[in-house]
């Protein structure tokens, strides 16, 4: 229960429902033994073999409390008979039996009722935390992780860490005093039928212990497993397209499949651990039961030293310690499997962002001068990306950034927008490291394109208000007209208050592009990122989005990671990369008279 400690933290808005809880358990664990306790006077009323009080008892004490009760219920029952005959008394004796049950199960579900606050307000916060973290950590983690993965540990291990907080609870508090109470009451009735039980009981926990010694490694791997197969749905969902045209279904199939096998195995190794507690338990239960009807028996028929009604007592609060005993070793599962969930659940949270910001980070809010990259160098790896590059960036200036795949262009907006921070070197924006800037106030500054139009399942007016919250549907109309987007938003059905469905997959390549400058537009900031915004469109959307692009870059500074030349021949400077180093840069006409890489790179795109 040590992860008990780590979500601490989760837990205490909510412990005035945890002390709620622990208070109707307390009275539901001692109206439990009540009950019990009180079947003993109906037994002895119903078989005449009430002891006969005359006399009003007198309290004595803390040490004679046992005798005063006693012969309290008798004298009670004695002058109730007398005065209303014997089926008077066993009416009374009812009616308190079953106040005393009714109390009992009022009292648990209070305590229920309680608890389910504390446990589903640590799920909602466990989860809003995950979530938060989620975003919060850099791309970096997720080149590394699975996502299906991630899905699995917010939803069903913390789950399962919800779960298991009513399991500690019963197991430290309900079920423990609802044992401890009956056990009291036993040794009141009998000390030495009490002491023969207790020779039994270490024997039933070593059995019961052994059966789910290895559960928290097992639960590890279930939910592990479950993590596997669930990016396999995630992949396969995002690439349902490459799958079916390389008729790679039969592959994702197998391999899906290969995981639930596995999930198959270790779930039925897990729940056959946990089926086997139950009936173990009872079986053993029942055993120790035996031993009381042989024993017991013995005391009340030959050696006459317990009455029958005191004897049947005796059994059921025998048997209320089987339900709780079996209740605790389901409970003790339930925690190992909790604190493997917690494992991975805490693996989220406690992972530092190694681009967390600096406790005094400067809040920038306007860009005055220019953007310099000083001799940075970067890994994501081992080997470098980017060696020794260096390049400034006047305010209202348009960089643009050509040469092959992989030569370090898309790396270089990453490292910009703070994605990733660089190696050796320094970015400065007017002079200031934007390691010492917050990167709220950093990509407050920056709009961004890129290759892939990330959009969401909204409607179009609610994807552009991304970039700015406070916008009016004229501000979203305008820069529809700038981005070139206007002219077919304005067709559909529902115009700007049209879903667009699962990453804009109801537009056309052409028209998601637009949409997202569109939504750089709106934010208008003064630096402006586009990481081969049109490589990926025909011609005539190229085209559309060429003139919606000219359109927003307008006064701005401007970084152009460039794929198709054409696009870039405007630009202030163009500089030409290859193997994370410059190989050439000047304008679009000095280049060309250079007569090298990018000449090259311009008629290789001529003749396609």
């Amino acid at each position: 229960m040590d992860y008990l400690k780590k979500l601490s933290r989760f837990i205490v808005p909510y412990k005035r429902y945890g002390i709620l809880n622990i208070f109707f358990n307390v009275l539901y664990a001692l109206f439990s033994t009540l009950a019990m306790v009180s079947l003993m006077p109906m037994i002895n009323v119903l078989f005449g073999e009430s002891r006969k009080v005359s006399v009003k008892p007198v309290y004595n004490g803390f040490k004679s409390l046992k005798g005063y009760v006693e012969d309290s219920i008798n004298y009670f029952i004695t002058t109730t008979t007398e005065m209303h005959g014997s089926q008077r008394a066993l009416l009374y004796m009812i009616i308190i039996i079953i106040s005393l049950f009714l109390l009992k199960n009022l009292f648990n579900y209070l305590a229920l009722f309680f608890i389910t606050f504390l446990r589903n307000g640590v799920l909602k916060d466990l989860r809003n935390q995950i979530y938060a973290k989620v975003i919060e950590l850099p791309i970096s983690y997720y080149s590394e992780k699975k996502k299906g993965d991630i899905i699995a540990r917010i939803s069903g291990d913390v789950n399962e860490v919800k779960n298991s907080l009513l399991a500690v609870l019963e197991l430290i508090i309900k079920e423990p005093l609802t044992i401890v109470f009956a056990i009291i009451a036993m040794f009141a009735i009998s000390v030495k039928l009490t002491i023969f039980v207790f020779l039994f009981i270490p024997l039933a926990g070593f059995i019961i212990s052994r059966i789910g010694k290895s559960l928290k490694r097992t639960s590890d791997k279930v939910q592990k497993e479950q993590g596997i197969f669930l990016s396999t749905l995630e992949e396969t969902l995002g690439g349902l397209k490459v799958i079916k045209g390389f008729n790679a279904e039969e592959k994702f199939n197998s391999k899906f499949q290969e995981s639930t096998h596995r999930f198959f195995n270790f779930s039925n190794t897990l729940m056959n651990r946990q089926n086997l507690a139950s009936p173990t338990s009872e079986f053993l239960g029942i055993v120790t039961i035996a031993a009381l009807l042989w024993y017991g028996g013995s005391m009340v028929l030959v050696e006459k030293t317990l009455s029958g009604g005191a004897f049947i007592g005796y059994m059921a609060l025998a048997y209320q310690i089987l339900t709780p005993a079996k209740a605790i070793s389901k409970a003790s599962y339930k925690v190992r499997a909790g604190n493997a969930a917690a494992d991975r659940v805490l693996e989220i949270l406690e992972t530092p962002s190694l681009l967390d910001d600096k406790p005094n980070a400067i809040i920038k809010n306007e860009f005055n001068s220019e953007i310099a990259l000083n001799n940075i160098s970067f890994k994501y790896e081992d080997d470098l990306v980017l060696k020794n590059f260096s390049v400034s960036i006047p305010k209202g200036k348009t960089l643009a950034l050509v040469g092959q795949s992989g030569s370090g262009k898309s790396t270089i907006a990453n490292l910009v927008t703070r994605f990733y921070d660089v190696t050796d070197g320094e970015i400065l924006i007017d002079g200031l490291n934007i390691k010492d800037m917050s990167k709220h106030s950093l990509r407050s500054l920056m709009g961004l394109v890129t290759q892939d139009s990330i959009l969401f399942n909204d409607t179009i007016k609610n994807n552009l208000l991304l970039g700015k919250s406070t916008a009016s549907d004229e501000e979203v109309i305008e820069a529809l007209k700038i981005a070139n987007a206007w002219e077919f938003v304005e067709t559909l059905p529902q115009g700007i208050d049209t879903n667009i469905g699962d990453s804009g997959n109801k537009l056309s390549g052409g028209q998601k592009q637009r949409l997202s400058i569109a939504r750089a537009v709106i934010k208008n900031p003064p630096i402006m990122i586009l990481d081969e915004a049109t490589s990926a469109l025909d011609t005539e959307s190229e085209r559309l989005v060429q003139v919606a692009l000219e359109n927003m870059m307008k006064n701005r500074t401007s970084i152009v990671i460039a794929h198709r030349l054409s696009t870039i021949q405007n630009a202030d400077k163009i500089i030409v990369m290859k193997k994370g180093e410059i190989v050439e840069q000047g304008k679009h006409d000095e280049l060309i008279v250079k007569n090298g890489t990018y000449k090259s790179l311009v008629q290789m795109q001529s003749f396609q």
